[in-house]
This record gives C-alpha cells, sequence and structure tokens, in this order.
C-alpha cells in the first residue's frame, strides 16, 4: 500500500471514531459466557472436520514432500553433494569401526584397557554435533521440499476442502465477536477496506463439497 493511501484511510478511520459516538447504537450486550458459549459451539462442530481434513491432507502432503525433495535436489544440485556425502559417512562408519575394533582388542591387559580412549568405547559418541551430516542436508532438502508441496496440495480438492473449512470457522468466530457492533460502525469499515485496499470487511465463506 502506498504512504499517501496508508495515510488517508487513517484519517478515515479517525474522522469516523471522532463521529463515532453521535451514531453509536444501543443494544443488549451479550455476556463473557454467552461470547464464549457460541465460540466452543463453532469449535465444537468444525474442527472435528478441520482436523479430519488435516490428516487427508498431510498423507497427500507427505507424498509429495517426498518426490518433491528428490526433484528439487536434482534441480539445485544438491544430490551430488549428498550422494558424496553418504559414501564418505559410509566409508568413515566403516574406518571408525575398524578402528574402535582393532584397538579394543589391542587392549588386552587391565591397565591398557583402563588406558583406552573414550573414543574407542563402542558405546560411546563419536560425533561431534557440529559437523554437517547426510541426515542434515535431506532434511533440509525436504524442508525446502514441504513448503513447495504444501503450496501444490492447496490447489488439489483436499486442499480447497480444508481451506474453507477454515475459512468458514474464521467468519462464524468473526461473526460471534462483532455481534454487538454497531451496523454503522461495520459498514464504515467495509467502505473504507474497500474503497483504499480492495478487500471488503465482510467475508464470504465457500460452502464445502459434501461426501
Amino acid at each position: 500500500m502506498q504512504p499517501q493511501v496508508v495515510r488517508i484511510f487513517a484519517l478515515d478511520m479517525r474522522q469516523y471514531l471522532w463521529d463515532y459516538p453521535i451514531r453509536k447504537e444501543y443494544m443488549p450486550k451479550m455476556t463473557k459466557y454467552q461470547l464464549e458459549h457460541f465460540r466452543d459451539k463453532v469449535k465444537r462442530n468444525l474442527n472435528p472436520l478441520i482436523e479430519e481434513q488435516e490428516l487427508l491432507v498431510k498423507q497427500f502432503t507427505t507424498e509429495a514432500t517426498d518426490k518433491a525433495s528428490k526433484k528439487l535436489a536434482i534441480k539445485i544440485g544438491a544430490q551430488r553433494i549428498i550422494d558424496a556425502l553418504q559414501d564418505a559417512e559410509e566409508n568413515l562408519t566403516k574406518a571408525q569401526t575398524s578402528a574402535q575394533s582393532f584397538f579394543e582388542k589391542k587392549a588386552t591387559t587391565k591397565e591398557m584397557k583402563e588406558d583406552l580412549n573414550s573414543s574407542f568405547n563402542k558405546n560411546s559418541h563419536r560425533f561431534g554435533d557440529d559437523k554437517i551430516t547426510l541426515d542434515d542436508c535431506n532434511e533440509q532438502i525436504r524442508t525446502w521440499a514441504k513448503s513447495l508441496a504444501e503450496k501444490e496440495i492447496e490447489k488439489r480438492p483436499e486442499g480447497k476442502q480444508l481451506s474453507k473449512l477454515r475459512g468458514i470457522k474464521r467468519v462464524a468466530l468473526d461473526t460471534i465477536m462483532e455481534s454487538e457492533a454497531p451496523a454503522t460502525l461495520i459498514e464504515s469499515l467495509n467502505k473504507v477496506m474497500t474503497k483504499f485496499i480492495g478487500v471488503s470487511w465482510h467475508e464470504e465463506p465457500k460452502a464445502i463439497e459434501h461426501n
């Protein structure tokens, strides 16, 4: 939004708030417990549907992420790095196992065993946390790929259905919280929002598809 538009938007809102007490509409207010009841009822009806749809979408997201990870690794040139690191880790593991076994076998006396470095203990942790591992690379690729996969899932029927359910819940909760607001206030906000940023204050949820 341009600075001039933001300034005009703010001036319009301030002017409305100055005039608001004159136009204020008086109506019975809902109690805190009534508001909580309505919010809880919306959540009680919509949350199970949203959670069910999220599980369905999660299945597709996992599959899509797996596919996207492989494509992304090749596309950005990370696959050769990952392959080289995998070979190096496998060779390192073999060499470490051989070294650990060798020195443990050579520690034949009590004194030698007591002086044996803990690095050669098969139960010790021999890798520093600051080292870049194959898992680090794969996890990074998967994180990037997941974002791409989620965008693609939004275009699928399952993703669209989830978006609709969330929209219905959002609008229902907005309706509850704005139930005591004067109609003139809401309408003025709608005019200002529509005029300056092209977004209506009144959000219309889309109907979900029923199986």
